[in-house]
């Protein structure tokens, strides 16, 4: 079983579907290869029983129902697939999914695939590894650091901004290596870095995480399920699914992040509650409308709060209508 035909299920997903079929061990090991994918399947047997909490039987009873007849024989299919998957690229699997035939409409198969995504987030995000993360950042650490790659750091800035309404401290770097590198700097003991990388890893993620640890800080990583080359020295890894066409998705990634702000929400409790009190009063946002509601009075040089500043061309447009009313 050496050699994967092209029509084959990739492991992972070969591995979801026959889960029901697995016995109360068996599954246990399933998860851990899930949840640490790759990497747990190219540790040695003894290791991946020891992270599943069973025995090395059961980890080649497991392989044996998946067709496999020894560990290196499913070792080697594991490489093939992760060779595979870092080659490819969007415009790859673009073609790839526009040579497939299909009759169903293109809109809503993406959305059921993105809603799929979704849905694995229980399977791929060991509960262990999202408590300890939540227990960091509701320690209320000394300094919170985010940083994301070439589009992933959409969803870096995005935590940063909603963190940064629970406690206090939080830094968005969109030059993790570059303007920003102070912010990474500063990152020592009591202080945790959470660094978003994906497939088609990035070395600054790695350099990053590297310097993170040797300051001292804590560090969560988020990446896909093929894991990024930086989880072997992160202390607490959360993977998602991204497949998609033509880029890779983000929904479970933004639902992860949302999910995880959501509970360190709870944990925090009322000192949370009261952070975002304090930034919701020192936080002047300019709405264009209120529709009720007393109009408060701005800072020096700015419009009133609940009103929008008045631009040049809207000041003409006003004084022309209200000379319009004069002439009629």
């Amino acid at each position: 079983m050496t050699d994967t035909p092209a029509e084959a299920l990739p492991l992972r997903d070969e591995i979801f579907q026959r889960m029901d079929e697995l016995t109360p061990a068996e599954r246990k090991v399933a998860r851990t290869l899930l949840a640490r994918y790759p990497a747990a399947g190219l540790e040695s047997t003894a290791a991946l029983a020891a992270a599943a909490g069973t025995s090395k039987p059961t980890v080649l009873r497991l392989l044996d129902r998946l067709g496999f007849g020894s560990y290196p024989e499913f070792q080697q299919r594991l490489r093939s697939e992760v060779t595979r998957s870092m080659n490819e690229s969007p415009v790859s699997r673009a073609r790839a999914r526009r040579a497939a035939p299909s009759d169903d409409s293109a809109f809503l198969r993406a959305v059921e695939q993105r809603a799929g995504l979704v849905a694995r987030l229980p399977d791929t995000v060991p509960p262990a590894e999202i408590e300890r993360a939540v227990a960091l950042l509701a320690a209320r650490p000394r300094h919170v650091v985010t940083s994301g790659g070439y589009f992933s750091r959409l969803i870096a800035r995005l935590l940063a901004l909603q963190l940064d309404q629970l406690i206090p401290n939080v830094d968005y770097a969109d030059e993790p290596l570059g303007a920003d590198i102070a912010k990474y700097l500063r990152a020592g003991r009591d202080s945790v870095v959470i660094v978003y990388d994906l497939r088609r890893y990035e070395l600054v993620a790695k350099e990053v995480v590297s310097l993170a640890k040797a300051g001292g800080a804590s560090v969560i990583l988020i990446t896909d399920q093929a894991l990024s080359p930086s989880a072997e020295e992160a202390d607490v890894v959360l993977p998602a699914a991204v497949d998609g066409v033509p880029f890779d998705s983000f929904a479970a990634l933004l639902v992860l992040t949302e999910s995880l702000v959501d509970a360190v929400f709870h944990e925090l409790g009322d000192a949370a509650l009261e952070r975002m009190a304090d930034w919701e009063r020192s936080v002047h946002i300019y709405r264009d409308f209120r529709v009720s509601g007393p109009v408060g009075r701005g800072p020096a040089g700015h419009p009133p709060v609940g009103r929008a500043p008045v631009g040049r061309a809207t000041a003409d447009h006003l004084n022309h209508s209200h000379q319009e009313q004069k002439e009629g």
